[in-house]
């Protein structure tokens, strides 16, 4: 599974619609490559590893040096110090939060919950305009400067891909249609989750996008998504008009971009961000601890859609908190609220 941060839909508006002959060209060498890496497939052991907890992050960074290569030159180790370029060292601060975070939310050591090292390569390509999860570790592009910045810049782009190993290891989501854009959903959330514990920032203070500060200057555009309002990230000549629906009134039918995956997400998004302000405090201690356990509690299938998945989080409030809790009846609400029937 190659699990991208920048939809397909944006670049190819940018191949289609910019006037600059070199951001087309390097959208367009970004979406075949991209298409490319999706064409492998990397098979996982049937059964996970036994969780562990020595909590001993093991950290790589590795320099790709803008060929198309992995994992490339190593740079950096854990416990080494820094290197003085930023793009090595962000990448590497933001797998130690992600780590960190992980195991103070939810006692779980590293994506595999058995410590799995984490591998990250920087500097991948020339310009090229994504991040993605590759089944195995992170790859980061620098960006083009005109359109993206560096994509280790905002933490929870490295948050949102680092979980789609989770998900890899634990519910295994299908990357097609709802289970898909599912998938996509949860690596928002616990991205966003992720943001919000380094700040210190409870679900009323947060701002609930994702990837924001990935845009370069001049670009009308906030994020790539936003959990709070979808479809209110962007709306830039070159990048188009960001088309997530928060609303099942508003789903959106395509074979395009595996069925949606990146644009549907915007439904369950919205899901979880009601549910969060609706119980208030901080968002990973209850909302967030209610999608972790329906996530990894081995009760939803791969192929899971909306109304199994939000059937699923009710189920696991009901477990924590009770029937009649107010934490239940938020969940309860949250996913009436985006139109997805329990």
């Amino acid at each position: 599974m190659r699990c991208t941060i920048v939809p397909p839909h944006m670049l190819e508006r940018v191949v289609h619609d910019a006037e600059d002959p070199a951001l087309r060209d390097i959208a367009r060498r970004t979406l075949a490559l991209s298409a490319a890496l999706r064409t492998e497939r990397r098979t996982l052991p049937v059964e996970p590893p036994s969780p562990t907890e020595d909590f001993v992050p093991n950290r790589t960074i590795a320099d790709a040096q803008n060929q198309e290569v992995l994992p490339g030159e190593t740079v950096r180790g854990e416990g080494a110090p820094a290197t003085g370029d930023t793009i090595v060292d962000q990448a590497y601060d933001w797998l130690g939060v992600t780590f960190d975070f992980f195991e103070a939310a939810y006692r779980r050591n590293s994506i595999d919950a058995a410590g799995l090292p984490m591998i990250s390569t920087v500097h991948y390509g020339r310009d090229y305009d994504n991040a993605f999860w590759n089944g195995d570790q992170m790859v980061y592009g620098d960006g083009d400067g005109v359109l993206f910045n560096a994509f280790t810049g905002p933490l929870d782009v490295t948050g949102h891909e680092l979980v789609h190993g989770i998900t890899q290891y634990t519910a295994n989501l299908e990357y097609y249609s709802q289970s898909g854009a599912l998938n996509e959903s949860v690596s928002d959330v616990f991205g966003a989750l992720i943001k919000q514990w380094h700040l210190g920032h409870t679900a009323d203070q947060a701002d609930w996008l994702i990837g924001e500060g990935l845009l370069a200057e001049g670009v009308n555009g906030k994020a790539l998504r936003s959990m709070k309002e979808p479809g209110t990230a962007y709306d830039d000549p070159r990048l188009g008009k960001d088309p997530q629906p928060g609303h099942m009134d508003d789903y959106v039918d395509t074979y395009r971009d595996n069925g949606g995956v990146h644009i549907n997400s915007g439904i369950p998004n919205r899901a979880f961000y009601l549910a969060s302000v609706a119980i208030g405090g901080n968002a990973w201690e209850k909302a967030g601890r209610v999608w972790y356990d329906t996530l990894t509690g081995g009760t939803i299938k791969t192929d899971e859609d909306f109304a199994g998945f939000a059937a699923a989080t009710i189920a696991v409030a009901t477990g924590l908190y009770g029937a009649d809790a107010a934490e239940t009846r938020a969940v309860q609400q949250a996913w009436a609220g985006v139109g997805v029937q329990a």
